[in-house]
């Protein structure tokens, strides 16, 4: 049976809860990502922030703010008063089916994968299409 530290993704991009929403918008578009764990100093896991969070922080676009005003919006939030703390976590022991119960059962695009308290990773959905895709490649027959 695989487990989560088979399938995970070990080098994640992450921010500090002091970093400002402008710089996790930057860092979700040049990274592509849409999530982004919150750490401390020490790379203990203390958050989530999702793409959908900073969609709900974004001022509407019918408000008519042009996108200097939204970045200068953007730079005065803190992290820390967007991001997601009831966050479910799993450890890199866990299997790969444990995880993928999680995030169905709860729809979940991500899990932040942590041994202790130490951010190590985090499982999306996109591992399970890479793994779903691996499993194909080897149910197909060589022709």
């Amino acid at each position: 049976m695989l487990d989560v530290r088979d399938i995970m993704t070990g080098e994640v991009f992450t921010l500090a809860e002091s970093d400002t929403l402008k710089t996790a918008r930057s860092m979700m578009s040049l990274a592509r990502v849409r999530h982004i764990p919150i750490v401390t100093t020490k790379l203990d896991f203390i958050g989530l922030l999702t793409h959908r969070d900073i969609l709900g922080a974004t001022i509407s676009q019918f408000a008519e703010v042009d996108s200097k005003t939204q970045d200068e919006i953007d730079s005065g939030i803190p992290i820390s008063e967007i991001m997601r703390t009831d966050v479910k976590t799993v450890s890199p022991d866990a299997t790969v089916r444990e995880a993928a119960e999680i995030l169905l059962d709860h729809k979940y695009g991500c899990l932040p994968v942590v041994e202790g308290k130490a951010l190590v990773g985090i499982v999306t959905e996109a591992d399970f299409l890479k793994l779903a895709i691996k499993l194909m490649e080897a149910l197909t027959p060589i022709s």
